[in-house]
């Protein structure tokens, strides 16, 4: 079996309700980063010693975690704000924030041009406000926001095509955003399930993966947006991370509360991993081959090796 549960890393009790959201690994630093959405805070974890080290407070339901590990850096995208969070990862002291659309939620980055997306959900009371906007990091300042056609979900930068995929969940579909100025949709993939969820690329291979909510995980190619393949998955997922080196895929799925392992070279599924209900996302440590899954019932994670 592929994964090999070595622990657990408590975490601080949820303030309110709600849980955990997507997190992130600084590998210089060995610190994983977890969005505690019910403490609007940012949680840190030493992957060294899997052990709790302190949070990052004030940061109004966030939602995302994401590190430039080119420039040191790690984003938040703060839902209840409507700003993203900006701050060194050798230096927690001052985050910087920044104003972008309606409830940010996914993030991106090019490190070439130091600018950070904000997949936004939007407000459905507010006509428009679907949108993606652009941040200079160095400028700490909005640069652009274009609208998009439904609730966006999580995006990831493309430096070989240099675009932006971003998930769509209705309608459900993947668009490119051309990552020069101005900002434009390069091409829409429709996909053949519904509620595009979480979302990672095989660069090397030129393929999306691409989790979506009516139980299916779709294979699609970077370039041309066809439809590779598609199989099924046990739920409605959230996070996926792809292991590059191991070639393995892992999927979390809130309920039942699980983790599916795909071998992306077959697209068979290698095993199902018990976690909790309502076990939704994962962190990713791919210097060691270490998957964290956050329980948001007993507000710790479990810690796993994949051995392959």
């Amino acid at each position: 079996m592929p994964l090999q549960h070595v622990g657990y890393v408590d975490l601080p009790p949820h303030t309110k309700a709600g849980g955990f959201d997507h997190a992130a690994v600084h590998h210089r630093s060995r610190r994983v980063y977890v969005a505690h959405t019910a403490n609007d805070a940012l949680d840190v974890i030493d992957s060294a010693t899997h052990r709790y080290v302190g949070s990052i407070d004030g940061l109004t339901a966030v939602a995302g975690a994401l590190v430039a590990e080119e420039h040191d850096l790690v984003f938040t995208s703060n839902r209840g704000e409507n700003t993203v969070g900006i701050f060194s990862a050798t230096h927690h002291a001052t985050v910087a924030k920044v104003r972008v659309g309606i409830r940010p939620n996914g993030l991106a980055y090019d490190p070439g041009r130091r600018r950070l997306l904000a997949a936004n959900v939007g407000d459905p009371a507010i006509p428009g406000s679907c949108t993606v906007s652009l941040v200079d990091v160095e400028k700490r300042a909005l640069v652009a926001d274009i609208p998009v056609a439904g609730r966006t979900r999580w995006t990831v930068f493309d430096p070989e095509a240099d675009v932006f995929h971003v998930n769509i969940a209705d309608p459900p579909q993947i668009v490119a955003i051309g990552a020069r100025e101005p900002l434009a949709e390069r091409r829409v993939v429709a996909i053949p399930s519904k509620g595009p969820h979480g979302l990672d690329l095989d660069a090397a291979m030129r393929r999306l993966f691409c989790a979506c909510d009516g139980k299916a995980l779709v294979e699609v190619h970077a370039d041309s947006g066809d439809i590779m393949g598609q199989v099924e998955i046990a739920g409605a997922p959230d996070v996926i991370f792809f292991n590059g080196a191991l070639r393995h895929l892992y999927v979390a799925i809130g309920d039942p509360g699980l983790i599916e392992v795909f071998d992306t070279d077959t697209m068979r599924l290698r095993e199902s991993v018990p976690t909790e209900k309502g076990a939704h996302t994962l962190a990713f440590d791919a210097a060691v081959n270490t998957v964290y899954a956050f329980l948001p019932a007993t507000h710790r994670a479990m810690v796993y090796v994949d051995r392959d």
